[in-house]
């Protein structure tokens, strides 16, 4: 299923497969893809994902003939890979071809003072999506709770209570 979904198919490849279809490093060919979580990869598909990388192209389930793609690569994890490769979990040609510039980002739990900036942004977002305007905003002591919280499901649980606020409030 991931090797589908990375590297398209070919009608009749297999069972279900009704018609050709894209896979994520075509549709980005040209552009950027993002690979999150990278580090729950199985070590089959970080094989594959390497020889992608390397060889600048892909070849669909079913094809015959390489597709070349240009796609640049960005990805996150929450694991620390270094570790992950000398577990053994991680391959270590994938974890250096992967590694060129490395944004190392705190937790939330780590960066409470972000909350200020971080907040606005995600309720306008959210605000935006659901058609609400003008987007509400957080009180002072909304803020002081929020800011008292560890945050163990990091920036997505802050978005999934501000979603739940805005779908709970009543006003601004």
């Amino acid at each position: 299923l991931l090797e589908s979904e990375f590297f398209g198919y070919r009608k009749g490849a297999f069972t279900g497969a009704v018609e050709d279809r894209e896979g994520f490093f075509q549709a980005a060919d040209g552009g950027t893809l993002f690979l999150d979580e990278i580090g729950d990869l199985p070590l089959a598909m970080q094989s594959k994902l390497l020889r992608v990388i390397q060889e600048r192209a892909v070849r669909p389930i079913g094809a015959i003939h390489e597709t070349p793609v240009d796609v640049r690569i960005l990805s996150a994890t929450h694991r620390d890979l270094g570790e992950e490769v000398h577990a053994a979990r991680f391959r270590q040609d994938l974890y250096y071809r992967l590694n060129v510039i490395c944004i190392h980002l705190p937790p939330l739990r780590e960066r409470i003072a972000d909350l200020g900036l971080i907040c606005p942004a995600v309720l306008e977002r959210i605000a935006r999506e659901a058609g609400v305007t003008p987007a509400p905003t957080l009180s002072a002591g909304a803020m002081r709770l929020l800011g008292a919280y560890t945050f163990p499901g990091n920036v997505r649980e802050l978005e999934n209570l501000l979603q739940r606020a805005l779908a709970m409030s009543g006003g601004d």
